[in-house]
């Protein structure tokens, strides 16, 4: 089963899977290594990790496809990815949804907030009139190659016009098409729950840093029937922590030795990049090279 075919079957699911969120390739590389089944990859921390800034929108959709091209490319398992706002009009949504499945996702979903976007959990948040993300959902549906190709749109309405207004667009983006509607900000037990009761399709979480220190327990969330929960910052904000901590011992304590305990070991980093695939691919090659010279010197 190839991985977009893999996250529907995800979707369409009885179980809660989890789908922590990728930085880059090497934070992929090290979830599917851990076992996780599928990840996603937001703005958030594609912005975070590009440009060391918050995001507010300040990217574009070719620097996300290669972003999300190098992600997916370094797994086998399902990616998950930001479409923002699609990146303009249903044109451009068209070029978007061409462009992240030659990436090679697994599925994307679609803000309706005015461009530029900025993460769901910052203030002076907008959104468009519900026809333009209806139109550009379409659009999506239609520019689409793969059938299995995931397309989702979210709504952050729910900060702007209130929780009634995110689920009645939630329940038009599933009319036109959509493979799963998402209102943002519906983040505690009873709010998905509603959510569920009132939205055709499955449910995702999304358990965000940014978010704050909500508690939310993953049983509650797989006993409601909840089907994936993404943590799309918990790996961005781990690496943040883990390299500023080094830092500090190594100057603190000017000495290398001192930072031993809390590096990857060489052997196990080497594993994660595929050093002795890579090695042994080049003997291949090179000891097919040098018998077709010598198959070519005796003839």
């Amino acid at each position: 089963m190839n991985a977009r075919k893999t996250f529907r079957a995800i979707m369409a699911g009885k179980r809660l899977v989890l789908m922590p969120g990728a930085y880059d390739a090497l934070s992929a590389r090290i979830m599917e290594a851990e076992g996780f089944e599928a990840i996603c990859a937001g703005g958030y921390a594609a912005i975070g990790s590009m440009l060391a800034q918050p995001d507010m929108g300040q990217s574009n959709m070719r620097d996300y496809a290669d972003h999300y091209g190098r992600i997916a490319a370094a797994v086998a398992v399902p990616v998950y990815v930001d479409a923002d706002t699609g990146f303009g009009g249903v044109n451009n949504v068209r070029q978007m949804v061409r462009a992240f499945e030659a990436a090679g996702v697994a599925g994307i979903f679609i803000s309706d907030q005015v461009f530029p976007n900025r993460c769901g959990y910052l203030p002076g948040k907008q959104v468009v009139p519900t026809e333009q993300i209806l139109a550009k959902i379409k659009a999506a549906l239609d520019a689409r190659q793969d059938p299995d190709f995931f397309i989702a749109g979210r709504t952050d309405a729910a900060a702007v016009e209130g929780p009634h207004a995110a689920i009645v667009r939630c329940q038009l983006f599933m009319a036109a098409g959509a493979d799963l509607a998402k209102p943002m900000g519906f983040d505690t037990v009873d709010e998905i729950k509603r959510a569920m009761r009132e939205i055709p399709g499955p449910h995702m979480a999304t358990l965000s840093q940014a978010a704050g220190n909500k508690k939310r327990s993953l049983e509650e969330l797989e006993a409601a029937g909840v089907v994936a929960a993404t943590f799309p910052s918990i790996a961005l904000f781990a690496a943040a922590n883990a390299v500023r901590n080094v830092l500090r011992i190594l100057k603190r304590e000017n000495s290398l030795t001192a930072t031993f305990d809390h590096l990857l070991p060489l052997e196990d980093y080497y594993d994660l990049v595929g050093l002795k695939q890579m090695l042994a691919r080049e003997e291949t090659y090179d000891q097919a090279a040098a018998a077709l010279m010598q198959k070519r010197a005796a003839e």
